[in-house]
């Protein structure tokens, strides 16, 4: 070691090992000290924290000189913190389980999109798209792990979360706690838009057969170097930390099974596949055994999720022998309500079933019962007061859900069941002394809750009432109740106003509060609240459960509201009503919005325009999702309430995006094209995007098809969309002192986003507007200098051949834009000839032709009756042509150079019979002979010999000979595809 080296390292060993607090993440920068860190027992910070840190600060935006807030710059140190957040994951062998534990959504949202992009995944291609097993392992890996995570946090955003306690109000703290939130919701939104992509991938990671290799802080070091430094390294079979097969696929198969089973709520037919993949990862889990450093599995969760397939899913060796689970699962299913009542009847002398089974039973009957169903109401009393008698038995409290049910409004029914349940749940001849004590308390205590005596009576007279109580203590318990003053019960009349509701008996917070999160019913809320209020005035019920969100635009205006029992309750109606709207459950969120509507009306004029706006945008989705789908006009009425929304001009009244974006779609679905193009107040084309955007849409629509001088609307239309999809460029001085060019992706130079123009396009279902913003899409991308082949599209000619300005155009983005309009438009209409055309160019333009073939074929046989009539020229163009033959002039140069070609297939000759032109027969007659192929040779001379293809036919049997090879031979080849 050299004197210079050995200074070096004893100025180094000599620094403190832990800095100050204040400097500590410049010292890991600065120092490269990040290894040695992490290496410590107990680092502090602790490694999920330096993420934190690290992308936080790589992702903090700049003020340029003007003050105006820029994007992070892309400068060294930026790039060294996003590594080091990477190094920190690695060092962590990239366990989801730590970080999604200790990281937010959006930080681990941002850690692995940086995996994705030092992986050289291509930006803006689609996992789903790309072949796994062609890939580099570490590229694969990090899609891998990219795709688990997000179904995973589909999963988890699921599960209910508990409400932590609000402190002090602090304004910054909830403006950062809001936008988090928020910032939370939309990666959410997007993740659930993928997740059928997203399982798409790991279905096809279960069919590698190769070891993957993940990133480690080395791999990540070569990948920082420069690129001649890594000699390919990075992507050799052997570079990272080397995950097993059998690894991956024991992980991946739990991850997809957590998926289907919370998927198999809304499509039972999910749970068939979720048990499929727990089992499996059963057998992989003993393959591996507890070896494995990196799969990491909860394996009681995964025991718990096996039961509960078996229960959902019986096996077929298990049907025979039915566990209490299945039985209680199957009769449910099938409303066989009694059967589980006397199910759980039998288990309070058994205790099989576990106490958390027959409550969720219980709350799952309650829900249906709160949905309408009233028929219900007795079955829940029935298997609430089998589990009491089982809490009793085992020395628990009695639930306030029993107390209500039969203490509200009590009956002979109710009692003659009660001591039915209670009598066949203990075997008085066996029973302990404690059991018996317990079963006699619960007796007494319930004549004590009771007004009525003759319900006293009926308990006090039964068997195992005086079985179970002396005499002294049944006569005291007798005249106790005959002294008693009678009380007022307060829930024997029915309700009947909204205003009228009495507050009913003191119950437990936490009860009322799950009750309130439950609860669809406007009336019922409106008591719970009551009831709440009265109990404490320090808790905000609003914040109760965090599902509920109400749009920041409205939230404002009703934390403003200061009444709090007033204020929980307009928050609460409007925030449960836009979840119903949201999940399609219009009933109920009618019933909401009214409920809420009613009582703002009384004390906000403003409130009361937003309950009617979103009254409308109910309605809307009402009518869309209802008659609307059957083609079925709206009534005028609402026709009406939708232009006057439209043309609102009421000052201060918060307006939500989303009711224009859906008033302006609604019109061009119903084709009122004379009402946007002629009767739009001047200010709405100035103030609304949508409405300005709905009436380009609308004119153009009505000029087709027209002559060249009236299409001043489409001309006027392209400028517009141009604009949206053009990027403001920016001018930065590099390090070498050139000047380079950088794109700010979404442009706020049009009247609106790229992203909110193609929201609103994927709320069109008329098939006109969609061709015609679809075409403009595809002129613009062909439009760009460097494209090779055009995409074609209907009335594309409509449209300006140029842009002034190519550079301003973000084509990528547009390429995006058109992938996804497709893909829209034949969610739509699957068989629209033309849309089917614009899929089959797409794919022909990307150089995947198998899939251009199969969509150019689709496209042929909509509009063909599956060939049995002639394909329109106007779908089948020169562009499109199958076979050189298919042309309207032969191009007989191509085909002989294609059959000269040596890699033809062997079975090529079973096609002669579907050729008609007799010189290229010929041309195969010479070519085999010329070959020696003296059999393929006799094909191609007998295909000849049909008389039909005889050239002195007359012309119309020439055409109907060809007319029948080409229908048999596009059916032929539809059926290989379809």
């Amino acid at each position: 070691m050299s004197a210079e080296a050995a200074d070096r390292e004893a100025a180094t060993s000599s620094r403190p090992c832990t800095p100050p607090q204040t400097c500590w993440f410049e010292f890991l920068l600065e120092e490269s000290l990040l290894e040695k860190h992490l290496r410590k027992p107990c680092p502090d910070p602790a490694p999920v924290q330096l993420i934190v840190q690290f992308l936080e600060q790589a992702s903090k935006p700049s003020v340029n000189e003007q003050n105006q807030v820029q994007p992070p710059p892309d400068n060294k140190r930026n790039r060294i913190l996003k590594l080091l957040a990477l190094k920190v994951a690695a060092h962590l062998k990239w366990d989801l389980d730590i970080l999604e534990k200790s990281l937010s959504v959006p930080v681990l949202n941002m850690l692995l999109n940086e995996l994705l992009c030092i992986s050289k995944v291509p930006p803006g291609t689609k996992h789903v798209d790309m072949d796994l097993t062609t890939l580099p392992p570490t590229t694969a890996m990090a899609i891998l792990l990219y795709n688990r995570w997000a179904i995973r946090t589909i999963v988890q955003s699921s599960f209910p979360v508990k409400q932590a306690k609000p402190g002090p109000p602090q304004l910054s703290v909830m403006n950062q706690v809001q936008q988090e939130k928020e910032l939370t919701e939309n990666i959410l939104k997007v993740l659930k838009e993928q997740a059928a992509d997203s399982i798409l991938v790991l279905e096809a990671a279960l069919k590698l057969n190769k070891d993957l290799y993940v990133h480690t802080m080395r791999t990540l070091d070569l990948l920082a170097m420069e690129p001649g430094m890594v000699n390919g390294e990075t992507e050799s079979s052997a570079a990272g930390l080397k995950i097993k097969t059998e690894e991956v696929h024991c992980q991946v198969c739990y991850d997809l099974g957590a998926a289907y089973f919370q998927q198999g709520s809304t499509n039972a037919a999910a749970y068939e596949n979720a048990r499929e993949k727990f089992f499996r990862t059963k057998e992989l889990m003993a393959e591996i055994g507890s070896l494995s450093l990196h799969c990491t599995i909860d394996e009681k969760r995964l025991a718990g999720y096996c039961q509960a397939c078996d229960v959902l899913v019986p096996s077929d060796s298990t049907s025979q022998q039915l566990t209490p689970y299945s039985q209680v699962h199957i009769c449910l299913r099938s409303g066989s309500y009694q059967e589980v009542i006397q199910i759980f009847i039998e288990d309070n002398f058994t205790f099989s079933l576990p106490v958390q089974f027959r409550q969720s039973v219980l709350r799952e009957l309650f829900q249906k019962a709160q949905q309408g169903n009233e028929a219900l109401d007795e079955i829940c009393f029935k298997i609430c007061a089998c589990n009491t008698v089982r809490d009793i038995l085992e020395g628990r409290t009695i639930s306030v859900q029993f107390n209500q049910l039969l203490f509200l409004r009590p009956n002979k029914e109710k009692i003659d069941f009660l001591l039915e349940v209670c009598s066949r749940s203990i075997n008085l001849e066996k029973a302990s002394e404690s059991l018996k004590g317990n079963m006699a308390a619960f007796l007494k205590n319930v004549c004590l809750g009771l007004e009525d005596l003759q319900y006293v009576f009926m308990i006090s007279s039964h068997e195992l009432f005086i079985t179970l109580l002396k005499d002294e203590e049944r006569k005291l318990l007798v005249d106790q109740m005959r002294k008693r003053s009678p009380r007022i019960n307060l829930c024997i009349n029915p309700v009947t106003s909204f205003y009228d509701i009495p507050a009913s008996a003191s119950v437990n917070i936490g009860q009322l509060e799950h009750q309130l999160i439950l609860s669809v019913d406007p009336w019922r809320i409106r008591q719970i609240l009551i009831e709440l209020h009265g109990m404490t005035s320090e808790r905000q019920f609003w914040t109760v459960s965090n599902k509920w969100e109400v749009p920041s635009v409205y939230s404002g205006v009703i934390l403003g509201i200061k009444d709090s029992l007033t204020r929980d309750l307009v928050y609460i109606l409007m925030a449960k009503g836009l979840h119903c709207s949201v999940v399609k459950d219009f009933p109920h969120a009618k019933q909401l919005f009214a409920a809420c509507l009613e009582l703002v009306t009384e004390f906000s004029p403003k409130l009361r325009q937003v309950m009617l706006n979103e009254m409308l945008l109910l309605d809307i989705h009402t009518h869309e999702a209802g008659v609307g789908q059957s083609g079925e006009r709206p009534p005028s009425d609402l026709i009406s309430r939708v232009r006057g929304y439209l043309e609102m001009r009421l000052p201060d009244i918060p307006l939500r995006q989303v009711v224009a974006e859906e008033c302006v779609a609604f019109m061009l679905n119903w084709r009122e094209n004379e009402y946007l193009t002629l009767q739009v107040p001047a200010f709405l084309l100035q103030n609304n995007p949508y409405v300005k955007l709905g009436q380009l849409l609308a004119a153009t629509c009505k000029e087709l098809p027209g002559p060249k001088e009236s299409r001043r609307t489409a001309k006027d239309l392209w400028e517009v969309v141009v604009q949206i999809c053009s990027v403001s460029n920016q001018h930065k001085r590099g390090n070498d002192g050139r000047i380079s060019l950088i794109k700010q992706r979404e442009s706020t130079l049009g009247i609106m986003y790229r992203s909110e123009l193609l929201s609103f396009i994927k709320k069109l279902r008329e098939p006109l507007v969609l061709t015609v913003i679809l075409s403009l899409f595809v002129k613009l991308h062909n439009v760009r200098e460097d494209i090779v082949n055009d995409i074609t599209a209907e009335h594309i000619s409509i449209w300006p051949s140029s842009i002034p300005n190519l550079q301003s155009v973000d084509f990528e983005a547009v390429a995006i834009t058109v992938k996804e309009l497709v893909r829209y438009t034949l969610s739509i209409n699957p068989n629209n000839h033309s849309w089917l055309i614009i899929q089959a160019d797409i794919f022909f333009a990307t150089n995947q032709y198998s899939a251009a073939l199969h969509y150019y074929l689709q496209a042929g046989a909509v509009c063909s009756d599956f060939f049995n009539k002639a394909v329109p020229p106007d779908v089948y163009t020169d562009q499109v042509a199958i076979l050189c033959q298919f042309l309207r002039e032969i191009d007989y140069k191509t085909a002989f150079k294609s059959l000269q070609e040596q890699n033809s297939h062997d079975a090529m000759d079973s096609y002669y019979d579907y050729i008609w032109d007799v010189t290229i027969l010929e041309y195969l007659t010479y070519l085999h002979h010329k070959r020696g192929e003296t059999d393929k040779r006799q094909i191609a001379i007998k295909a000849i010999g049909q008389t039909e293809l005889n050239a002195s036919n007359p012309e119309e049997v020439l055409q109907l000979a060809a007319q029948r090879r080409k229908k048999k031979f596009l059916q032929a080849m539809a059926k290989l595809y379809f």
